[in-house]
């Protein structure tokens, strides 16, 4: 589903449940992004030429460009990802040489530069959670299940599972061992359906990583 604008309110405030129509905040601002089913996005956030995931939540204040993100990600509070770079090479930084109409100059602006940040696109796999006020930067890929701590500045691509603190973020330990890793992978309860998520949830509540992955890999 396209979204360009929308409107809502925080639906665990409230107490309401979501609905496969994705929850945009009044105060967000949205451009040319697709938000899949019982998706929300909070106060204060912008997102722009994205795809947030089914089941997806951005709590608010966050900022999102040129980013795909898998289903059931947890995006806290100031998250920002794929923040814009700066053409290093040139001999300022300053954005009059892109942004030139907006500076009364003469030239048009440089749609290049646009060009080369769209490019610069960030992946984010399912189930991945990214703690307050983490930045991720242009061109990482996050694997997976992994989870970003809060603060963390990702420079690098970050594996599946993997747990990541730190400026630059450093991987701290895996969240669960190689083979449940693996096994989660295969499993993909991610693209279950509704009826089966559901089936299984007294077991997403009651199993650790390893049992559930023990009892329902084949």
């Amino acid at each position: 589903m396209l979204i360009n604008h929308g409107v809502g309110t925080d639906p665990w405030t409230l107490g309401r449940p979501l609905t496969e129509e994705p929850d945009i905040h009044p105060t967000a601002l949205v451009r040319a992004s697709d938000f899949g089913r019982y998706t929300y996005l909070g106060p204060r956030s912008q997102v722009a030429q994205s795809v947030l995931g089914d089941y997806g939540y951005a709590m608010g204040d966050n900022q999102i460009a040129h980013a795909h993100i898998g289903k059931f990600a947890n995006i806290a509070t100031g998250v920002r990802i794929n923040p814009p770079n700066h053409p290093a090479w040139r001999a300022t930084l300053h954005h009059f040489t892109y942004r030139s109409r907006s500076y009364g100059l003469s030239l048009d602006d440089d749609a290049s530069i646009f060009e080369w940040r769209a490019q610069d696109r960030v992946e984010i796999g399912h189930d991945v959670w990214i703690g307050h006020d983490a930045i991720v930067m242009p061109g990482v890929k996050i694997g997976t299940g992994a989870a970003i701590g809060s603060g963390a500045v990702v420079t690098k691509d970050v594996a599946p599972f993997a747990i990541v603190v730190g400026v630059p973020a450093r991987v701290l330990r895996l969240r669960v061992d190689e083979q449940t890793a693996e096994r989660l992978q295969q499993i993909a309860w991610w693209n279950w359906s509704a009826a089966q998520i559901d089936g299984a949830l007294a077991d997403f509540r009651e199993l650790s990583a390893v049992e559930f992955a023990e009892k329902y890999y084949k």
